[in-house]
């Protein structure tokens, strides 16, 4: 069977997909990056000699906060990463394009929007590990349910950063 010929020019839909959807993402995406962060921190404490995990724990943040923002940069700006792969989910821009570099690396410090408003109002009070995983989830649901504010229904550091986390469907070849 044969493609129409405007299959390979057609413009996707830049409409968000489910939010269910766009979270089981984001979770997986979390596993994933346990990985990355794993060989980044044993990296890191290799090449540095680090026999305590206190020692130097500031060099090791930055260095895993570049690490991340270097692998989201990258796969973002490829239109998606592997986890997005799997849930058939593609980062595009306004027009629904591939993002740059500039603008993905941009998402990628506006989605830590994430965890850190719930972290910084935390930070001055002594709550236990398992009262602050509390407060940040519950920010993240906050977070994520912002997004049915929007009539695009895209999340609000999306919309700031300029991209769009469309849906990249095949479609049916029979």
């Amino acid at each position: 069977m044969t493609r129409p010929p405007d299959f390979e020019t057609a413009k996707p839909t830049l409409l968000a997909p489910k939010l269910s959807r766009r979270m089981a993402c984001w979770v997986y995406e979390g596993i994933l990056m346990f990985g990355v962060v794993f060989l980044a921190g044993y990296l890191y404490s290799a090449l540095n000699q680090i026999r305590n995990a206190l020692d130097n724990r500031w060099g090791l943040m930055a260095f895993l906060f570049w690490v991340i923002g270097i692998y989201f940069t990258w796969f973002w700006s490829k239109g998606q990463t592997l986890a997005m792969k799997t849930w058939h989910l593609r980062l595009v821009d306004a027009n629904g394009q591939n993002t740059s570099q500039a603008r993905a690396f941009g998402r990628y410090l506006l989605s830590w929007i994430w965890f850190l408003p719930p972290l910084a109002l935390l930070s001055p009070f002594p709550f236990t590990t398992l009262e602050a995983a509390g407060c940040v989830i519950l920010w993240v649901v906050i977070w994520a349910l912002a997004s049915r504010l929007r009539t695009d229904k895209q999340f609000w550091h999306d919309a700031w950063a300029g991209t769009r986390l469309v849906a990249a469907d095949e479609p049916n070849r029979t």
